[in-house]
């Protein structure tokens, strides 16, 4: 059986992540669960797994959890990036899921890599912020870094039709989000529920704004970078309104494998879990017959330059991506919280990239200041547009 410490497990995610366990009890048991806010969520999941370690975002919280549940769960309440980096190491754990949304994921993904648990990584940020970092730990630990996102897990998988130094380029699909096709002057007038609205998959708020921006598909650049050891000119982005064919690679002789599956998250979840196994997870089969109208278009970098930002940002180095996350963040916040429009996410943005440049991508120190600058700098400008 394999113990899972799962990071972010209110989340889609972490749902997802549960329901393979719970379809595998034989195969699977939780040790640990960490989340932020969502204690009702928490709690059933608590009374379920009976997980020996729980975090929550902060003590406030964790004193609230304690008294949901039973006494014997008390002791077992932890909180901050401090708890969650001891779910995310627990000694019992065989693998660490890392799906807490945003910079959050570093610092306990960090934590896993270096009490030696493979990682299953579906918290993109960790290597937009400190590719060059984490990677380095993992190497140095000897721990494999699984991806759960369906692009990589695509390219994880497609990368085994082949011998790396074969490989041509990987190409990243993206759905193109609500708004494919629609004019810069109609992005101004987006609001945040259209923005939600995404055609193809169930995902948390964040995650769903980022899609509809394209900043989604430029994180998974920066991501796919470190995940995949290559560079920035040997990675490509297509949109592919169907969600059908999930990423590809190109080899050398002019070969090209491309996975393809349903739009459902527990498909490169178990993978990551059971590899190299493939579960039996009796989901509803991909229908080929209905597949004949599959579509590829360049994206339009023009209206959604988060895309653009992101490679700019992957080709400066240093701690550019670690800006660019940071201030997405804010950004995207600040739209949910309907304080600026669509189009303002990229104008904060580009803004803070301007002004936020000092530091090494070999220093976390250096990564996390600038992180914190970063979000500084972004706040103060959406304040001259709010």
């Amino acid at each position: 059986m394999k113990r899972i410490a799962l990071l972010g497990s209110t989340g889609s995610i972490g749902v997802n992540v549960l329901e393979v366990a719970r379809q595998f009890p034989e195969d699977y048991s939780i040790v640990g669960l960490a989340a932020g806010r969502n204690l009702e969520r928490l709690k059933e999941q608590v009374l379920e797994f009976g997980p020996e370690l729980v975090s929550v975002i902060d003590e406030q919280h964790a004193a609230r959890l304690r008294g949901m549940l039973p006494a014997e769960y008390h002791d077992r309440v932890v909180c901050g990036t401090a708890g969650n980096s001891l779910v995310a190491s627990h000694g019992d754990a065989d693998i660490a899921v890392s799906a807490i949304v945003g910079a959050a994921g570093l610092l306990p993904t960090l934590a896993a890599i270096r009490a030696g648990k493979p990682v299953g990584l579906a918290n993109k940020e960790t290597l937009v912020m400190a590719g060059k970092i984490v990677m380095a730990e993992a190497q140095q630990n000897s721990v494999p870094i699984l991806p759960v996102d369906s692009e990589h897990s695509a390219i994880f998988q497609a990368l085994e039709a082949g011998h790396r130094q074969d490989v041509a380029k990987i190409i990243l699909t993206a759905s193109g989000g609500p708004f494919r096709g629609k004019s810069c002057e109609e992005l101004m007038q987006v609001t945040r529920e259209q923005a939600l609205n995404h055609p193809n998959w169930d995902m948390g708020q964040k995650i769903t704004i980022d899609s509809a921006t394209l900043m989604n598909k430029g994180l998974e650049v920066i991501e796919a970078r470190w995940l995949f050891d290559i560079g920035a000119d040997d990675i490509e982005v297509v949109v592919h309104p169907q969600s059908v064919v999930h990423s590809l690679v190109e080899y050398q002789d002019g070969s090209v494998m491309a996975h393809l599956g349903i739009p459902d998250m527990r498909i490169p979840i178990a993978y990551a879990l059971s590899y190299p196994r493939r579960l039996p997870l009796k989901l509803k089969p991909l229908q080929l017959s209905q597949c004949s109208n599959l579509e590829f278009h360049d994206p339009d970098y023009q209206c959604f330059p988060a895309l653009r930002m992101a490679f700019d940002a992957l080709r400066a180095g240093g701690v550019a991506p670690a800006v660019l996350n940071a201030a997405n963040e804010i950004a995207v916040a600040a739209f949910l919280a309907e304080q600026i429009g669509f189009t303002q996410i990229a104008e904060t943005v580009e803004y803070t990239l301007e002004k936020v440049h000092q530091g090494s991508e070999d220093s976390l120190e250096d990564i996390l200041a600038a992180d914190a600058a970063a979000r500084t700098t972004a706040e103060q400008k959406i304040a001259t547009l709010a």
